[in-house]
């Protein structure tokens, strides 16, 4: 089976890995519970809005050619706009772990599913 090449934007350069189409659905999908997870958060630390409800960290793995992790504690942060999440991708050869931003992970899955789509 062919895939795409997912490219994942960060901080300080990029990470680029063949992908499934599939994969990419099910990731946005959890991108999309994370986001729902982080307004929730956001809109009960208003002032006088009484006690935040912790949400549940929001955790994607895919394993293909490569193994992707995703996770993000959503309590941790003030706005979604400010959410990092903590990405790993590893093989057989190689294991990067760090941080990115969310919406720029959004973006880019957002980008593949339009090639591939």
């Amino acid at each position: 089976m062919s895939s795409t090449p997912l490219k994942l934007n960060l901080g300080e350069g990029s990470v680029s890995f063949n992908f499934s189409p599939q994969g990419a659905q099910e990731l946005k999908g959890a991108l999309d519970e994370l986001m729902a997870r982080l307004k929730n958060v956001a809109a009960k630390t208003t002032p006088g809005s009484g006690k935040v409800a912790p949400q549940a960290p929001v955790e994607y793995r895919y394993t293909g050619e490569v193994f992707l992790e995703i996770f993000c504690n959503p309590n941790i942060w003030a706005t979604p706009f400010a959410a990092k999440v903590l990405l790993t991708v590893r093989d057989v050869n190689i294991r990067l772990t760090t941080e990115a931003e969310l919406t720029r992970v959004i973006e880019d899955v957002n980008q593949y599913l339009e090639q591939v789509g």
